[in-house]
């Protein structure tokens, strides 16, 4: 349900797993590159469906939220109502990733506050800790919401350890989003064993470089992102919901 990498080896690792079904939602590119990948790397036994995990909020206090389905591009680093009411306007399909994960995530009362526009919440993420994990599943069932499971893959060996299973053929994107948005029956699952752990462990250890000297490279070396608010791709669009 949601990889940050794609290429050839993501790919073949995904077939030999058993995946039918990639989300790719890579942080900091806007969604026409993202659905020209997408598109470039789907065939007869993969498809590749594009995504976006925007950073609600500023740095210091950005809440992720993933969406699938779609129409037009939304940048980052808006207000999470400012987000949430686009990918309403634009009928995507609205899913929690990590809840309550450090300093980037929707808490309960986030979720509370939106729960009629989100589709769904992870449940089961291969990078998160167990007692992260188990507060997902308390979430979702606070809430009423269904779950979902993803393996959250930003290195290759770490795809295929957790998936989500759905009660119905998933053909296209289109297909997904309506699953999403219908709450179609779905089961969160995943690997175990010593493999599947230390996989999980290296993809969090992942996250600090990505928090830390990942976060540096792009705050004083790469200037404006191209899913900033302020880009020039987005034409002041958002000017009224940026928090920059």
């Amino acid at each position: 349900m949601h990889v940050k990498i794609l290429d050839e080896r993501v790919v073949s690792r995904a077939k030999a797993r058993g995946i039918d079904v990639l989300v790719y939602a890579p942080h900091f590119v806007r969604l026409p590159d993202i659905r020209a990948r997408a598109a470039r790397f789907s065939d007869d036994d993969l498809l590749v469906v594009p995504g976006r995990e925007v950073f609600t909020g500023s740095w210091r206090d950005r809440k992720h939220v993933l969406a699938v389905g779609l129409s037009e591009p939304v940048p980052d680093f808006l207000t999470l109502d400012g987000t949430m009411a686009e990918f309403d306007r634009q009928g995507a399909a609205v899913l929690i990733p990590h809840p309550e994960l450090l300093n980037v995530s929707l808490s309960l009362s986030d979720i509370e506050q939106y729960r009629d526009d989100i589709h769904g919440v992870e449940t089961y993420n291969a990078k998160a800790f167990s007692r992260q994990n188990q507060r997902g599943r308390e979430i979702a069932a606070e809430t009423g919401l269904p779950g979902f499971a993803s393996s959250y893959a930003h290195v290759r060996w770490t795809l295929g350890e957790a998936w989500t299973e759905f009660d119905r053929a998933i053909d296209s994107e289109a297909d997904l989003v309506e699953a999403l948005r219908e709450g179609v029956e779905r089961r969160a699952m995943r690997r175990s064993g010593l493999s599947h752990t230390i996989r999980g462990a290296a993809e969090f250890a992942h996250l600090g470089y990505e928090n830390s000297w990942g976060k540096l490279d792009r705050l004083l070396l790469s200037g404006m992102e191209p899913t900033h608010p302020r880009h020039i791709a987005y034409d002041g669009r958002f000017d009224d919901v940026s928090v920059y």
